[in-house]
């Protein structure tokens, strides 16, 4: 899946130019982010949480593709929230539908760090797919 949504007109937020990690729970797993190979993969945001997360085997699901278009990638920025693009009114209003929300969750499909500080994401329980169809 992938691609853009066209109701969407705003310029993507610029990726990270530095090295930076993201340690992903309750998984505890770290992923060593390196600028260079931005985009991973063409779901979300170049250089989004998501689009870094699924490149790592991070099970985060994203019924739209990845492109703003609903809320099952929400997760939770538990540290470095100030690093992450703005959030847009697209995806403040789709995040609305999320469940347990909180003053740190995202969509990880719009959320792209600027690499300035390590960031520590939580990732629900109910947004992790670990049963998928084959490709």
């Amino acid at each position: 899946m992938g691609g853009t949504n066209p109701y969407v007109n705003q310029e993507p937020p610029a990726p990270a130019t530095q090295k930076f990690s993201i340690k992903f729970l309750p998984m505890n797993v770290t992923v060593e982010v390196d600028p260079e190979k931005i985009p991973y993969g063409h779901t979300g945001l170049p250089g989004s949480i998501l689009d870094i997360g699924l490149a790592n085997g991070i099970a985060i699901d994203h019924a739209c593709g990845g492109v703003c278009a609903c809320s099952t990638c929400h997760c939770i920025v538990r540290e470095g929230l100030d690093s992450i693009s703005e959030m847009t009114d697209c995806e403040e209003e789709e995040l609305s539908f999320a469940p347990g929300l909180t003053p740190n969750s995202r969509l990880s499909c719009q959320s792209v760090p600027d690499g300035s500080r390590n960031l520590v994401v939580e990732v629900p329980n109910w947004n992790r797919n670990a049963v998928r169809e084959g490709h």
